[in-house]
């Protein structure tokens, strides 16, 4: 078997038999769950960044990557609108919630940083693979507009895990050193 690329792959539904209003319904559900997504992101990182005094190279990159979210779920917003619809506050609000609670509780650890370092790699994969199936949503409805976008924040998704992955050890590294001086 051959490998494929996420792009090819995701042309594999044309000319197959399916029913595009169903595409299009699942599209729009998965902008809606991508929304609250972000607002999960949003309120994970400002709480990350607001607590990361020794970690300024982790604070610096995740404060860009809370600006990348804001825009993220901007421009989600925004192609919901174009199709007239709307973002669900309801999902919104759950998923913050949840958001909320996991940060309170690794708060209370003394190894936040490391919890929340894992936490946010995990997430950022979880938004890799949301925006890539939304990619795929959205081309099998023929909205092709919104599968360039999902695509374009499916690579600053990855971008971001990337980062993650590569200056984990750092991280850890320094959290150790902190635990030596008592910080």
């Amino acid at each position: 078997m051959t490998h494929m690329s996420p792009v090819e792959r995701r042309s594999n539904l044309t000319g197959n038999s399916y029913n595009k209003e169903d595409a299009y319904d699942l599209m729009v559900v998965g902008l809606r769950n991508a929304h609250g997504l972000e607002q999960q992101a949003i309120e994970m990182l400002e709480r990350n960044v607001e607590r990361l005094e020794h970690y300024s190279e982790l604070r610096n990159r995740l404060a860009k990557h809370l600006e990348e979210s804001r825009s993220q779920q901007e421009r989600i917003a925004a192609a919901l609108e174009g199709l007239d619809e709307s973002t669900s506050t309801l999902k919104d609000t759950v998923l913050g919630m949840v958001q909320n609670m996991q940060a309170m509780m690794h708060s209370m650890s003394g190894d936040e940083v490391l919890k929340n370092s894992f936490a946010g790699y995990a997430f950022e994969h979880f938004e890799i693979a949301s925006y890539t199936a939304l990619g795929v949503m959205a081309r099998a409805a023929g909205e092709e507009g919104i599968a360039q976008l999902a695509d374009e924040i499916c690579a600053e998704e990855q971008e971001m895990a990337d980062w993650l992955e590569e200056h984990l050890p750092d991280v850890v590294e320094e959290h150790i050193l902190l635990m030596a001086t008592g910080d």
